[in-house]
């Protein structure tokens, strides 16, 4: 294989048998579950990095069903996403991800710099409750319920959350192990095709883990619960800040 061949196709790792294939990556039906909670102020300070800026003590825990997804499959994920703003407009920094698909785990980490980390999540209707499960091995660490399609949500409003901007601490260590890419990363959804979305009550649990510390940022108070279904792309990144930069 010649350098220019090489230097052509490397574009994912193994070179000759990527993990994902090129981008746009369009996603169909893809569900969520977002609950809103109250939490501490100093917590958050401790993880969200600088020059980004938090707006409130919330923060958004996520389960998203993806059964249609270009190049990764059929997949479920949950997080955690931080409300901030940078240079003065809203948007949200994306904490923490666990999910149980390896494409999109290389995907997410190699492309975008997602957080991204194997684990079983599961969405699903149990009766009259919409119920999202987070287990990192045999334990539990997140459960999260809603009534299920109880009243309309705003749709405007969940369109307006969908275009903000998304940011993301891109890390990629050089072969001694010191730092040889460390970026704040920005990223849109975008061609948004809403199908749906309910609001309710709702409920979020976190149980500690020495490895998925999801509950270092503990609830305080459920803000809202709100499901949605969507049709979505989900745009390549660009730099906004680079760490390493003189």
């Amino acid at each position: 294989m010649k350098i220019a061949d090489v230097k052509a196709n490397a574009f994912a790792m193994p070179l000759t048998s990527p993990a994902f294939p090129r981008g746009p990556y369009r996603f169909t039906n893809r569900e969520f579950l977002v609950i809103t909670y109250r939490t501490d102020m100093d917590a958050l300070r401790a993880v969200v990095p600088e020059p980004l800026e938090i707006t409130e003590p919330l923060v958004k825990y996520e389960f998203i069903r993806m059964p249609d997804s270009t190049g990764f499959g059929d997949y479920t994920e949950s997080g955690q996403v931080i409300p901030v703003s940078f240079q003065g407009v809203k948007g949200g920094y994306v904490h923490a991800m666990y999910l149980n698909d390896h494409p999109p785990i290389a995907g997410g980490r190699e492309l975008w710099g997602f957080p991204k980390k194997l684990a079983s999540p599961q969405l699903e209707v149990e009766i009259d409750t919409l119920v999202g499960t987070l287990d990192y091995g045999k334990v539990r660490i997140a459960k999260a319920t809603m009534g299920f399609k109880h009243r309309l949500a705003d749709q405007n409003a969940v369109l307006t959350s969908l275009a903000a901007p998304n940011f993301l601490l891109k890390i990629i260590p050089h072969v001694d192990g010191s730092p040889r890419i460390c970026e704040l990363v920005r990223y849109y959804t975008t061609q948004v095709t809403l199908k749906g979305a309910w609001s309710g009550p709702g409920s979020l649990e976190l149980h500690p883990h020495a490895l998925a510390p999801v509950a270092e940022l503990p609830v305080l108070k459920v803000e809202s619960a709100l499901h949605f279904v969507a049709d979505l792309t989900l745009d390549l990144g660009e730099v906004v800040f680079d760490y390493l930069s003189p």
